[in-house]
This record gives C-alpha cells, sequence and structure tokens, in this order.
C-alpha cells in the first residue's frame, strides 16, 4: 500500500484551461477553498489551433505566480500541466525552465501502451537534471482498456511499464467522460458514475490493477449550479462511493466543488478512533481482536491495519469531521 503523503496532498485537482488568463490572479488572490491542487489543461480544453497561444499563456501565468508566491497569505498549490502528447511535453521542458520550481509536474492523457515509453524516457531525461523531480500523473481512458477482450493484458502492461518510473507517480488518474463518451452515456446529477453498469465495471478493474500501490483518483463530476443543492447532493453520494471503493480524490471543473471534495476527505470521529486503536495497539492476552471505539463494530488487529494507518494519514491531511480537539 502506498502511504507517501505527498500522493495523497493531490486531493481536488480544479482543471482550467491553459488559455485562461484569470488563472494567476485567481491563485495569488486566494480565491479558492485549500487545500487543493491545480492542473493547466492544453488538452481537450484547447483547440489545435489554439495550441501555441495556450501555451504563450501557460508560460505568463507561471511566470506571475511565481513573482507573487512568497507574497504573504499567498497558498501555491501542487500545479501541474495537462500535455497532448510527448512531442508537446518535450517541446515545453526548455521553455519551462525559468518557472520549473513552481510547476510539480505533468499530466498524461490517454496513456497507453502506445505512448506510456515516450512519455517515461522524457521524465527520466529531465529529471537527471532537476534536484526536485517532476512528477506524472497518468490518465488511464484509453481505448484498449474499454475493449473487453484488450483491456486486462493492457492494464497489467501498464501497470508494469509505471512501476519501473514509481518514484515519479503521485497519481494514478481515470478518463471518466472519455470512458462514458465511448458508450454515449452520461449522468445526471441525482446518479453517479458506478449505476452506470459498463464503467463501474472498467473502473473496477483499473482499483484491482492499480489500487495496492498508487493512489487513483475519483473520475470528474459534471455538475457545479443548478436547483437548490442537487449538483453537491449528488456530489457528494459519488465521493461516499468513490471512497467506500478506494480512490482518493477528485478532479473537479469548478471552484465550488473544491470544498465538498475536501470534505470528503476528512476521516469520521469515529474512523479516526478505531485507525488509533488497531495502531496503538498492545498484546492482552493473545487477542487480536475488539470493538469499535462506539462499540458498533469489530475491530481486528491484522486486517485492519492497512485502513488505519491510510485513515489516520488523511485525518492528519485533511482532518476530522466534527472534532475540535484532534491529537
Amino acid at each position: 500500500m502506498n502511504l507517501n503523503k505527498e500522493c495523497y496532498q493531490v486531493g481536488a485537482l480544479l482543471y482550467a484551461p491553459a488559455l485562461n488568463g484569470t488563472v494567476a490572479a485567481s491563485v495569488l488572490a486566494g480565491k479558492f477553498q485549500t487545500p487543493y491542487s491545480i492542473a493547466l489543461c492544453l488538452e481537450d480544453t484547447v483547440a489545435e489551433e489554439a495550441v501555441p497561444a495556450a501555451e504563450g499563456q501557460l508560460l505568463k501565468t507561471l511566470e506571475e505566480i511565481q513573482k507573487g508566491e512568497n507574497r504573504p497569505g499567498v497558498y501555491l498549490p501542487k500545479i501541474f500541466i495537462r500535455v497532448r502528447e510527448p512531442e508537446q511535453l518535450k517541446r515545453l521542458l526548455k521553455r519551462l525552465e525559468p518557472v520549473e520550481e513552481v510547476v510539480t509536474g505533468f499530466i498524461f492523457p490517454k496513456y497507453s501502451l502506445n505512448n506510456a515509453n515516450a512519455y517515461h524516457r522524457l521524465m527520466e531525461e529531465e529529471n537527471r537534471r532537476r534536484k526536485r523531480p517532476y512528477y506524472m500523473m497518468p490518465i488511464l481512458e484509453s481505448g484498449d482498456l474499454i475493449d473487453y477482450g484488450s483491456r486486462r493484458q493492457a492494464l497489467l502492461e501498464l501497470k508494469k511499464r509505471l512501476d519501473e518510473k514509481k518514484e515519479y507517480v503521485l497519481n494514478v488518474r481515470v478518463g471518466g467522460n472519455d470512458f462514458c463518451n465511448q458508450f454515449a452515456v452520461r449522468r445526471h446529477c441525482n446518479q453517479t458514475i458506478y449505476d452506470i453498469i459498463p464503467i463501474a465495471g472498467l473502473l473496477g478493474d483499473i482499483l484491482t490493477v492499480f489500487g495496492r500501490d498508487y493512489v487513483v483518483s475519483g473520475p470528474v463530476w459534471e455538475f457545479f449550479s443548478g436547483s437548490g443543492n442537487q449538483w453537491s447532493d449528488g456530489l457528494r453520494r459519488e465521493l461516499e462511493l468513490d471512497r467506500l471503493n478506494g480512490f482518493v480524490g477528485k478532479t473537479v471543473i469548478h471552484p465550488k466543488q473544491i470544498p465538498v471534495v475536501n470534505e470528503s476527505l476528512q476521516v469520521s470521529q469515529g474512523d479516526y478512533l478505531d485507525a488509533k486503536s488497531i495502531l496503538d495497539w498492545e498484546d492482552k492476552g493473545g487477542l487480536c481482536v475488539l470493538k469499535s471505539a462506539e462499540g458498533e463494530r469489530m475491530n481486528e488487529v491484522k486486517t485492519h491495519e492497512n485502513w488505519a494507518r491510510k485513515t489516520l494519514l488523511l485525518a492528519e491531511l485533511y482532518g476530522v469531521e466534527n472534532s475540535k480537539n484532534r491529537e
């Protein structure tokens, strides 16, 4: 199980088109609830003909953030750049050198057996010269994962290749909308992605292969407004299922979603107390099982240890629900 704290700190990842000229001002003005991370996107949110302009604006955004990052009270999020292809990454790496200290890493869309080696080679070469490495976050959303006949072998081979560069991987991400598009389906705010049977099965396969060794983040939720609280209630339902199944964090497309994701990453008081009890276990005459702090369930030291370690790490990073006095 991966317990690298930095991997869990990605949390709510806010997507913004790299063409957006207001991002730096918003970051420096503290307009987004913290903690959060940000992805400056050069891929799906940018038309082909606008790529040169988007790359230029990306550099301006990063320059502005770098100039203002040391102002009092500025929260500097983890900043990632979502590239279109390995060739673009290669081109950008040189241009980014003056602002590289504010960039955490890169997101690789449609990560597949066709481009994995090219991305890895570029990351390896670039990180040889750096004191602090660039990290990478591949997005699993390619056609060979959707096709049932090739899925198993493709997932296993991608895992094998990713393991070779594991020290550079913060999260494995999933392209929920790309998967849905292949089946011509789309969920509404009163539905979750787990209600879409073929997508739920695909997500389960990804978690089965990657979930024990990597932090895997949940798919994007499209709703951020509407009548009453339907959009946020729906997001909370999906986040609950994300967490139950092992996803940590989520891609978000509007600042209003950030506090909802952060709330979901908090640990309940009962889970916090149980996790501490399990990890603070002292020999009680050979017994390795006891009832929970609230007297509602069984805690077993050997079988709940990984859950307990993950729970306390999330509590450290995101807090405990309804707890005023944390240790």
